[in-house]
């Protein structure tokens, strides 16, 4: 799944090229995605300029003077660009068509969103989608203090925390395996019992952790590219856990086990993640 450093990629991608122009078409081929895309999409958008893309969690919002497009890139989606005219490829469900360049949504799962927020119904923020999410990583009230507290009810394994997204938003599967083992803590580790000394190493764990994710163009997983169809390097360059079960830990040489949390994998070292 495209999580914060990807969909941030995207984000920045898309930013350069097309905030201020004009949206001259959107080409719907496929209205069923975990919501059905409104009908009259591209009326509502053709004409109307960008004024800013702006991101919330994993929620591209293109933001326009009438109201905000959401985008959600589900469990596999992209967005790339494209040259005027390029044959469609399979799972190329909408294409947006502004003044200066094209770009297209690939989803061969169609789990992602494209769904409409017109302003008279108030502020994006307050989007059911998005009103409980969490901190964004990178905010300054997102302190190691702020996430101690915020834990001390949470009986939760604390990668089971981290993946709810309601404390702190961005740190999805593939990055919370790794931020955990950065901050030495064990996935399994019920949240409520981290002590502010290990808060402060999680915290910095999870910053660092993306921050590389962000300088790398995120992750190689499964379908993901950016929007001029690069794929990140993340895992080649700073992976130690994920994906490597029974591969020698990087650090000390122990076998990385896999486990199962909520029907997700999570990747660790038994020796360097204790406790």
């Amino acid at each position: 799944m495209p999580e914060l450093p990807e969909v941030e990629t995207t984000r920045r991608g898309l930013d350069k090229v097309i905030t201020g122009h004009q949206l001259n078409e959107i080409r719907v081929h496929h209205h069923q995605f975990r919501w059905p895309v409104p009908a009259n999409l591209n009326e509502i958008l053709q004409g109307h300029v960008l004024q800013a893309c702006q991101r919330r969690g994993k929620y591209l919002l293109l933001a326009f003077e009438h109201g905000v497009l959401i985008i959600h890139l589900g469990m596999s989606g992209s967005i790339r660009r494209v040259a005027p005219g390029e044959f469609l490829l399979k799972h190329d469900h909408v294409e947006f068509v502004f003044d200066n360049a094209e770009f297209r949504l690939n989803d061969p799962r169609r789990f992602g969103a494209v769904l409409w927020h017109p302003a008279e119904n108030g502020d994006i923020q307050h989007h059911l989608l998005l009103a409980k999410l969490g901190i964004e990583p990178f905010d300054p009230q997102f302190t190691a203090t702020y996430l101690h507290q915020a834990l001390k009810d949470k009986k939760s394994a604390i990668k089971t925390v981290l993946l709810g997204g309601e404390i702190v938003v961005g740190v999805g599967n593939i990055y919370a395996s790794e931020s955990l083992f950065r901050a030495k803590i064990n996935p399994q580790t019920a949240a409520q019992s981290l002590s502010l000394a290990r808060c402060k190493r999680l915290h910095q764990a999870i910053q660092e952790t993306l921050t590389a994710a962000l300088e790398s163009g995120g992750s190689t997983l499964k379908d993901y590219t950016g929007t001029n169809g690069e794929v990140g390097a993340y895992f080649e360059i700073h992976a130690a856990v994920y994906d490597r079960e029974d591969l020698p830990c990087k650090a000390c040489g122990t076998p990385i086990r896999k486990i199962i949390q909520g029907q997700r994998a999570t990747y660790y070292c038994p020796k360097c993640q204790r406790y």
